[in-house]
């Protein structure tokens, strides 16, 4: 699908903040690749859980590009996008008990009520009152300030002397990849895994892997310029998928497949290595986010005890990884490779829309 996108004719002009109190500046999706940066209104605490918060730091998910190409039929026109980001509280609700204004915060993309059923079995994704809601159901984080419901259960605080960059990927990439790729993939001391794709969330996954010592890591993609990054930070080896057969690869050199295969695209091309790739009484892991179906190959794999799973992130270990960005045992900054103003958003889209060419894997945009 085009990476192109059609901004509004007054898109670029005025870039800077609004000063009107009741007004802000939020990048609005406006149906199928057209966004435009414009004043919107100020968000508002609606009920007593509720947080206002001033984003000083944002960055754009891949599946911001999915819902900017239509793939999330969910997202309506006139919804600002983002569900990443760090800021400050400037204003709280009277039922918020555990944050008050001025307090520097992680915003996590998923929202929990912290006392429903799912939230009850850190099933935060599928929260009754929450889930994935900012930049989807409700207004996210590309903009000035955004709302945040359940703020007490939803935010995090951000320990002093840590950079807000490296805590923007705690709000979602780090704990997706960890999540949904490495834990439900089951990777233990010793396997021979691929991961299939080498975008930020394909990275994310190679970066907490580790924490289980794998003996080889694979790092699948089309891309040399990400392939090279891979290797530096873990991969043990790396395919060009482009320039070689990684399903004949892999099979040559291993026994009879990996013990793990991670899907960190979203495509029927990228699913189906995986499923070939993968030995018996291993585990497929599905990270991307397809919007088409995928042709499961069922007649091969009923025979090998294989277990796939996929999903939403939970955020369930968001605070374990803050420890570890804390203690510095990981750096996810290492993943930011452009920075851009907010109000240069439009540009910063075609930049992470045309990742290959740019070099891009994750953009910070400061407020």
């Amino acid at each position: 699908m085009s990476n192109s996108i059609i901004p509004n004719k007054k898109t670029q002009s005025n870039g800077a903040s609004s000063e009107n109190k009741t007004t802000m500046k939020g990048l609005v999706y406006g149906g199928p690749n057209n966004i435009e940066y414009k004043d919107i209104p100020k968000p508002e605490i609606q009920k007593g859980t509720d947080a206002i918060v001033k984003i000083l730091k944002t960055t754009i998910c891949g599946t911001d590009l999915g819902i900017l190409h239509g793939k999330t039929p969910s997202v309506k026109p006139g919804t600002t996008l983002g569900h990443e980001g760090v800021g400050v509280i400037e204003e709280v609700g009277k039922g918020v008990n555990h944050f008050k204004k001025g307090d520097h915060v992680i915003i996590s993309c998923i929202t929990a009520c912290g006392t429903c059923e799912y939230c009850k079995k850190q099933l935060y994704g599928h929260c009754k009152d929450g889930g994935w809601i900012l930049g989807n159901l409700i207004n996210g984080t590309q903009a000035d300030y955004v709302r945040i419901p359940h703020a007490d259960t939803s935010l995090y605080k951000v320990p002093e002397g840590i950079d807000d960059e490296a805590l923007v990927m705690l709000s979602d990439i780090l704990p997706t990849g960890h999540e949904i790729g490495v834990i439900n993939g089951c990777v233990k001391p010793g396997d021979t895994m691929a991961i299939v794709g080498a975008g930020p969330i394909g990275m994310s996954a190679l970066l907490t892997a580790q924490f289980y010592s794998p003996a080889k890591i694979y790092m699948i993609d089309l891309d040399e310029n990400r392939l090279k990054l891979a290797k530096k930070w873990g991969a043990t080896d790396t395919i060009n998928s482009g320039l070689e057969d990684a399903v004949k690869k892999i099979m040559a050199e291993t026994a009879d497949g990996v013990d793990v295969a991670i899907e960190a695209v979203g495509a029927p091309a990228t699913f189906d290595i995986c499923q070939q790739i993968v030995r018996p009484g291993g585990h497929v892991a599905n990270i991307g986010v397809h919007g088409k179906s995928v042709d499961l190959q069922i007649q091969d794999l009923w025979i090998k005890n294989i277990t796939i799973t996929m999903g939403l992130v939970n955020t369930n270990t968001t605070p374990m990884l803050l420890k570890t960005v804390t203690s510095g045992k990981i750096k996810p900054e290492k993943l930011i490779t452009h920075h851009f103003k907010l109000n240069e958003i439009i540009k910063a889209y075609s930049v992470f829309g045309n990742a290959a060419k740019e070099k891009a894997l994750k953009i910070i945009l400061t407020s």
